[in-house]
């Protein structure tokens, strides 16, 4: 399916599959606004719904002014309830982690160069600045993961940096636990397996990087895969885990199995760079390109 639409920079997908609908959530920065479209899929045609209503719907979103803006949703409202005023205007997109069913921790570009803030939301109170030693150098953050264990509290920070490094903070203590440079070229994309701990990584080159995190809160290269053009903007998993998706400068999806690595389709219909890519938790994949289109994939369906 293609969506033709009128963007001019789309940067972020986000789906989110319930019975046959797929809400499609995209930020066109070109023209800083926030676009909403529902389908409905059948084996016989595809057409665009409009709104879907639903309760305490809401969607928080980065934008260059710089500010990252909550939006009320819910009953087909699309008003700004709140926003949090940031120090960066780079291209590193911020990160949630939900603590709660009212709260949630937030991970933003910080004042410095090399800074990531850390926020408790909706309260908007300052955790911690993660700012590394003054020798370390990595440059700016260029994508960012929060994520936490299934036996502890504790968050913990994943952030691709510009001197193609990949760090994991422990945000708690505010303390790097690990730091491996695993690409000669800036971090572009990255995402993390909790239950494998096993992570994989795209850059501005030609290398995907899988690497594993051990009990010992150690990260290590395991694995590496050569792409034929440079330039991963973003990499997703699946939700089941079984499946990553990557986007690529040179108008590709590519999209691979998760536990061997191997390539199993290379997906071309965009006529520019592919800037995001996203699953929806039933296997459909859509992917957002510089050539104002949006394509959503139907393959390797979720057992």
């Amino acid at each position: 399916m293609d969506i033709p639409t009128c963007l001019q920079n789309l940067l972020l997908l986000h789906l989110d599959p319930q019975f046959l609908w797929t809400v499609l959530l995209m930020w066109d920065s070109g023209k800083a606004c926030l676009l909403f479209f529902c389908c409905i899929f059948n084996p016989v045609d595809t057409s665009i719904q409009g709104h879907r209503q639903e309760e305490n719907a809401s969607s928080c979103i980065q934008g260059r002014d710089p500010r990252l803006c909550l939006w009320d949703l819910a009953e087909g409202r699309n008003t700004v309830m709140d926003s949090v005023q940031l120090d960066s205007v780079g291209f590193c997109k911020s990160s949630i982690l939900v603590r709660g069913q009212l709260c949630w921790m937030l991970a933003v570009p910080g004042k410095g160069s090399d800074e990531v803030q850390i926020l408790e939301m909706p309260s908007k109170t300052s955790v911690c600045t993660l700012k590394p030693e003054a020798d370390a150098k990595p440059g700016m953050p260029m994508c960012l993961g929060l994520w936490q264990t299934n036996s502890s509290l504790r968050p913990l920070l994943l952030a691709g940096y510009e001197d193609g490094s990949v760090t994991l903070w422990d945000v708690s203590e505010r303390k790097v636990c690990s730091q491996i440079t695993c690409h000669e070229e800036p971090v572009m994309g990255l995402d993390f397996d909790s239950q494998k701990a096993k992570g994989v990584s795209g850059s501005a080159g030609k290398v995907l990087a899988v690497w594993s995190l051990d009990d010992q809160q150690s990260l290590q290269v395991k694995k590496t895969h050569e792409l034929i053009n440079p330039g991963i903007a973003e990499v997703t998993l699946r939700p089941d885990h079984r499946l990553f998706a990557t986007a690529g400068w040179d108008h590709r999806i590519r999209v691979f199995h998760w536990r061997t690595i191997k390539p199993l389709a290379v997906l071309a219909f965009h006529s520019a760079p592919v800037h995001c890519v996203a699953f929806a938790a039933d296997g459909l994949l859509a992917a957002g390109s510089k050539d104002q289109r949006i394509s959503v994939w139907s393959l390797y369906p979720c057992p």
